[in-house]
């Protein structure tokens, strides 16, 4: 999995990720800045949820992108 994908598109994708993951706010997303620990240690701290289920969930959400 290429997670550079989603550190260079970070702006378009913000939406995407909120739209996935309400409870994230915009603050939230700018210190995030596409990087994948800090989008998991966010959800885990949002939603508290274990860390190996939001490492899933964001592997799912990742695998539901499109990439062109």
């Amino acid at each position: 999995m290429d997670w550079n994908r989603v550190e260079g598109n970070w702006k378009q994708l913000k939406g995407k990720v909120k739209e996935q993951w309400g409870k994230l706010t915009d603050d939230d997303l700018d210190v995030i800045a596409g990087k994948r620990d800090q989008l998991e240690g966010k959800i885990q701290e949002r939603y508290g949820i274990a860390k190996d289920q939001v490492r899933s969930d964001v592997d799912a959400w990742y695998g539901r992108q499109q990439w062109h």
